[in-house]
Parts: C-alpha cells; structure tokens; sequence
C-alpha cells in the first residue's frame, strides 16, 4: 500500500513522548504538532498503531486540506474530494468537528455543513446517502479548522484509544489510561525494577505497567476499531498483526508490580480490571493503608497519583495525607526512587521533601507536576 499521512491525537504536553512512541512502531516523517504528531506509513503501520500505542487518543488518517474562510468553502472543498473510495451509500456515517475560523465557530455547524457536502455527492452519483450514525458508525469524519484550512480525515480508532476496554471498573477520579502509560514512560521504569503504587485506586497504573512489562498490546482488549468497517478493510492483514502480538506478550515479569489502597471496595475493582486484562498473576493488589507502605523489593520505581481536591478529597485534610506520603517515602523507601503527580503546589509541600526534577503534565485540562524524588 502507498505511504499515508496520519496524525495521533494526544494530551496536551505529551507530544514528544508520543513522538518516540510512534518511531519506535515505524512510523516515518514523524513532526510533533499541537496535542498529536503527524506521521506517515503504509495501512500495516495504520493497524499497528492503533493496536500497540499506549500513548494517543485517535489515529487519523489525512484525506485533503484546503483553504477555508466560511460554510461556502467548507461546503465547496469536501465536495471536491471523491468520497466513493471511503465510503459508500450503504456506510452509516458521523462527523466530528474541531477548532474553528472566525465565520465558523459553532462545532455543531461546521460538521452538519461536512456531512450535507458528502451526502449531496453521494445523492447526486447514487439517487442514495449514508445514513447519520453518531454513537458506531461505519465511518467518522473528522475536519479540524485552524488559521484558515480545514484537514479532512478518517478517524480509524473509533472510540478513544485510552479506553483499553479492559477496565469497566473506575473509581471516582480515573486517571486516563493513555496518561498513565505515559507517566511510567516518563519514569524511566525497567522491567527489572519493582514497582509500586501505594495509592492505586482502581489499578490503572499498576495494570498499565503490568501491560508494558508483559509486552501486551493495550489494542488486543478492544472490541472493535474504526477501520474495520472501512471499505478497504484487510481483515487477512489485521489477523496477521492481531496473532503477532498475542505471540509477542511474555508470560512472567522478573520483578514485582503491586498496587495498594485502603477502600477494600476499591481493591476489588482493580481485581477486577487486572482479571479483565488477563494480568491477575502479575499484580498484585493489597488492601493496605498508606501509613502501612511496605516496599516490595530493595529499590525500585515508587509511582503515584494522591488525590489534589479536584474531585477526589474535598473536605478531607489532604495536608495531612501528604505529610504522611513524604514520612512513608523517607522512613521505608531508601533505594527508591519515588514520582508523584500533583495537581495542587500547597499540598506538593505538605510532602516536606526536595524534588530531583519536576515534569509539567496535563490530567484531563488541569496543569500537573509529576514530581521526582531520589530517596536515599
């Protein structure tokens, strides 16, 4: 198959990260741009990295970008383009719109004017249309604006790459999955380092390091993509790649990965998640509270998210809960290395430790630091 242009839509910040992801999948041209990175490469890398990156949200594939004031241009430059290939009229159909131009700044308008442009074309070729589809359709459009040019493209993964599909079990303020897999990236964990998460949750960073180190493809738990329904869909190739990966995984880890908190409730759902993602054996998960942090091993890669008021925590003395972090950090981990996500700088210095480094991330629109502590 010929070269394709495709952009991975990412958090805010974690462009570069992805970058590297994306290279070490293959993927060639690779630019960082705002929130994703453009690459390009062949329908195989299109499969792949909808199947093995941890760190995007969408892979788009390009179509066409062209000039583009108002809802006449818009409505001229998708009608340019011949949709026949992409789609035909018996493919359901959804639009998605992003950013804007002065005299298109409603999302609503700009995707109902794409969408009225592709099944006039349909109508005129076909005396039939695609029908509208917006929770599963066959096909999804995206058109994104900025300063003056609109960019068509397919979205391939349909719903967001962060939702595995192996954790219906959340707690109340879930950290993202794609995020998770990119704070123990930025980490720098070895497989040959124990691991641990003495504030776990439901389990999403333990599970997504078990995921890392057992070599899984976070892709393999989903029911389906969005390329699939596409018209040129090669289903000999995706079973290929689909079997390789479920070679690739390994079977055991050479350190431990464990996760605790003290909502037995909470254990039970991570449990869960860790059974969902066929890692029972490799996690394991304690009811435990954090004053009772025992490490695993004689050094490793400590790595948490404790609550920042945001939604979890109102109310409660979160200066207290950090004191007790930064205490538990510097009575039990000697030899470790510890990272903290924070959200809220008054209560970071409730830890009453200096950080080697500070890494500005975003959860979700909040600013973040994930914070780094070499504990001796």
């Amino acid at each position: 198959m010929a070269m394709a242009q495709y952009f991975a839509t990412v958090a805010r910040g974690l462009e570069a990260i992805a970058a590297q992801e994306l290279i070490d999948l293959g993927a060639q041209d690779v630019e960082l741009g705002f929130c994703g990175v453009h690459f390009a490469g062949d329908r195989a890398l299109l499969y792949r990295v909808n199947l093995w990156a941890r760190i995007p949200f969408r892979i788009l594939l390009k179509l066409r970008e062209f000039s583009c004031r108002d809802a006449d241009d818009l409505y001229g430059g998708v009608r340019k383009l011949d949709w026949q290939p992409y789609l035909s009229p018996e493919h359901t159909l959804a639009v998605t719109a992003t950013g804007k131009t002065p005299q298109l700044n409603h999302s609503h308008f700009t995707a109902l004017q794409v969408k009225n442009a592709i099944v006039d074309q349909q109508r005129d070729r076909f005396q039939a249309r695609s029908t509208v589809d917006t929770q599963t359709p066959d096909v999804r459009v995206n058109v994104h604006l900025d300063r003056g040019r609109a960019t068509l493209s397919l979205d391939s993964s349909g719903s967001s790459l962060h939702r595995r599909g192996y954790r219906p079990a959340v707690g109340a303020a879930p950290l993202k999955e794609s995020l998770a897999a990119a704070l123990i990236q930025m980490t720098g964990w070895q497989l040959s380092q124990a691991f641990y998460d003495p504030l776990c949750g439901s389990g999403t960073l333990p599970l997504e390091a078990a995921l890392v180190g057992l070599n899984r493809a976070p892709g393999l738990f989903r029911d389906r993509f969005g390329f699939e329904t596409w018209p040129d869909f090669d289903a000999v190739l995706w079973g290929r790649l689909q079997r390789d990966a479920q070679a690739a995984q390994r079977d055991t880890l050479p350190a431990p990965i464990v996760g605790c908190d003290r909502d037995p409730a909470i254990i039970v759902q991570a449990r869960t998640n860790a059974h969902n993602c066929e890692v029972p054996s490799a996690v394991q998960f304690y009811q435990r509270d954090l004053q009772d942090s025992e490490p695993p091993a004689r050094s490793g890669i400590l790595l948490c998210n404790p609550p920042y008021g945001e939604r979890l925590g109102k109310g409660e003395d979160l200066g207290a809960l950090y004191k007790q972090l930064g205490d538990v950090l510097k009575q039990r981990f000697k030899g470790w290395t510890a990272f903290i996500l924070s959200g809220n700088k008054e209560l970071a210095q409730s830890i009453g430790l200096k950080s080697s480094q500070r890494f500005p991330v975003c959860n979700g629109t909040l600013p973040c630091q994930l914070m780094k502590y070499e504990l001796y």
